[in-house]
């Protein structure tokens, strides 16, 4: 860096740092309130997230290991430790901490970002959308705001917005339903044209002072939910994403219970990874043992909170809401 290079100076300004704080002891309240206890777990791991569309950073450990692999990974969220957690039977609990994602760095991107996560023993996918809302819902009166709730199945989402139904269309219905945006269709797949039907289709639509919740999505995006008959002939995974206007805040999960069925999921994860020429890292065989022990229904869910500040200030550059960007860090 040269002489009189600004980039030593904080991307974000001082308000939205101090915002963050605000926020951060806003969460630990809320959670304090409701029993729900603040834990921290490993940012390294042996095992690493298999979802062949999220990148993992791998490092190699150079000190004694007593035979453990010497191959680590930073995790992309704190999911499977705070789940052997819950096997264990620790109960309700949350972590707010960093994760690190690699080959996402842009406006609304950082490598490394910070991740609340929460689990709630007994819950559904459902109850848990009014928690989040509401989570959400005081952050926004830090900054004069509020939002209304509104949920929809991802089903009645596509059908009232496109005219088409997710569950049934072809991929030449989906390719269709897109417009005038052009994407090159090398090697997407039937849930690739539904994810950008909603990022360039859906998103931008969605009303800005709006929470909106869609909720059970079609099986074949689980990832790591619960599947159930929708009583219409349809598998549908209890699965909810929250939104504040075009921004996705929140993922959450009816979790997976059965040990044997999330092993068939991360492999073949690992199977498409393989075939997209991509790293395949390990499964995570201690988060599989906890499942096998004995899992408690529960629900959870993992939200972004540099987005959630992004929303609070009105901004779509991550930059603004960080002490130094991946450009200044």
């Amino acid at each position: 860096m040269s002489p009189g290079d600004s980039r030593w100076r904080p991307s974000a300004g001082f308000d939205a740092l101090r915002l963050r704080a605000r926020l951060n002891a806003g969460v630990r309240a809320y959670f304090a309130e409701r029993g729900v206890t603040e834990v921290e777990t490993p940012a390294m791991s042996v095992a690493g997230n298999t979802d062949p569309n999220i990148a993992s950073f791998a490092l190699e450990f150079s000190g004694r290991n007593d035979g453990a692999p010497r191959t680590r990974w930073l995790r992309t969220s704190p999911e499977f430790a705070l789940k052997r957690l819950l096997a264990a039977g620790f109960g309700d609990c949350y972590e707010l901490g960093r994760v690190f994602r690699d080959g996402e760095a842009g406006g609304r991107h950082n490598p490394e970002f910070t991740m609340l996560e929460w689990y709630r023993i007994g819950w559904d996918h459902r109850r848990l959308i009014g928690e989040t809302a509401q989570l959400v819902r005081g952050a926004l009166a830090l900054v004069g705001r509020d939002a209304g709730l509104r949920e929809v199945t991802y089903r009645d989402l596509y059908r009232q917005r496109l005219d088409l139904d997710p569950f049934t269309a072809d991929e030449a219905q989906l390719r269709a339903a897109l417009g005038d945006v052009v994407i090159d269709p090398s090697g997407l797949n039937r849930d690739d044209w539904l994810d950008l039907l909603m990022t360039h289709r859906l998103q931008p639509s969605f009303a800005r002072d709006e929470l909106l919740a869609v909720y059970d999505y079609p099986a074949s995006q689980c990832a790591l939910a619960r599947l159930r008959d929708d009583g219409d002939g349809h598998r549908v995974a209890e699965r909810f994403e929250l939104y504040l206007g075009p921004l996705e805040l929140a993922n959450g999960y009816h979790e997976l219970a059965e040990a044997d069925e999330q092993g068939a999921r991360f492999d073949r994860d690992r199977a498409v990874r393989v075939q997209r020429g991509v790293p395949a890292p390990p499964r995570d065989e201690a988060l599989l043992s906890a499942l096998g022990a004995g899992f408690p229904d529960c629900a959870g869910v993992a939200m972004g909170m540099d987005r959630l500040l992004m929303a609070m200030l009105g901004t779509d550059r991550i930059a603004e809401v960080l002490a130094f960007d991946f450009t200044r860090a």
